[in-house]
């Protein structure tokens, strides 16, 4: 057993979504959350960037004496994973493998449509996991830019989220898309109007909750779950604007969202 903390990093609020799953799954367990909102969004950003901000969160997620690292910003593992893997001497998990083992499972004709940044979808990792597990699998992705600012608005069913969902999400309508995988992790606090857009019969999937399961199970295979019997301890930490981490992230975690640490890095 072992009770040091779990590394999870994003480029900014929205893995918050990903630590809520964590908590919940994992309630024994204690975390230490990275925010990069001195350099979010990460979505345009190049993948050599991305690497190196990646890095530099990891190196000092390592120094905090964390037992395994989440990447909870798609970007981020399209981008980063192999990279940091290879430079951590922790174990490291994406959101990407999670998420497109759960949409090759719900799938029932095929069709999958996926959702995110620019920047993830450029990348073509979740058509490439999910060929690797289902290789006949129709696959179309859609970027999503506007979702982000919209979610940090807390505009969940705004008319004008709505407009923009209807416009965003045709080409996977049309497509007859039985499966939408959401690949950022601001785009799970849209669930209901997601449904209602795409229809109630379409599964989403929420790479948090699958990334959550997953951390579970290797924890459990590796013996280094928590040993104690208390609820674990979140420290929240950014790299700049702890107020606005503060409002915003109320929305992302309500009360559990304590007083952010600010480190600058770079």
């Amino acid at each position: 057993m072992n009770a040091a903390p779990i590394g999870i990093f994003d480029s900014g609020i929205g893995g918050l979504t990903v630590a809520r799953a964590i908590y919940e799954r994992l309630p024994m367990e204690s975390t230490i959350y990275f925010g990069d909102t001195a350099r979010v969004p990460y979505g345009p950003k190049s993948p050599d960037t991305v690497r190196r901000y990646s890095l530099e969160i990891l190196d000092w997620l390592l120094t905090q004496g964390v037992k395994s690292v989440v990447v909870a910003c798609n970007t981020s593992t399209a981008h980063a994973l192999d990279a940091l893997r290879a430079a951590s001497p922790v174990p490291v998990l994406g959101v990407i493998e999670p998420g497109a083992r759960a949409a090759a499972e719900a799938t029932r004709g095929g069709g999958i449509g996926v959702i995110g940044t620019a920047g993830t979808v450029a990348s073509q990792a979740y058509p490439a996991a999910i060929h690797r597990l289902l290789p006949a699998a129709k696959i179309e992705q859609v970027a999503c830019p506007l979702f982000v600012p919209l979610v940090e608005e807390g505009w969940f069913e705004h008319p004008a989220t709505r407009l923009v969902a209807d416009e965003y999400l045709a080409p996977l309508r049309s497509m007859g898309a039985d499966t939408l995988v959401l690949g950022c992790t601001h785009y799970p606090l849209l669930k209901p109007l997601l449904h209602r857009v795409m229809g109630e019969s379409v599964a989403l999937i929420d790479s948090a909750e699958e990334t959550a399961s997953s951390l579970a199970v290797a924890l459990e295979s590796a013996g280094t779950a928590s040993g104690v019997e208390v609820p674990g301890r979140h420290r929240f930490v950014v790299s700049d604007d702890q107020a606005r981490f503060l409002q915003v992230g109320a929305r992302f975690l309500g009360e559990r969202l304590g007083e952010p640490e600010l480190v600058r890095l770079g």
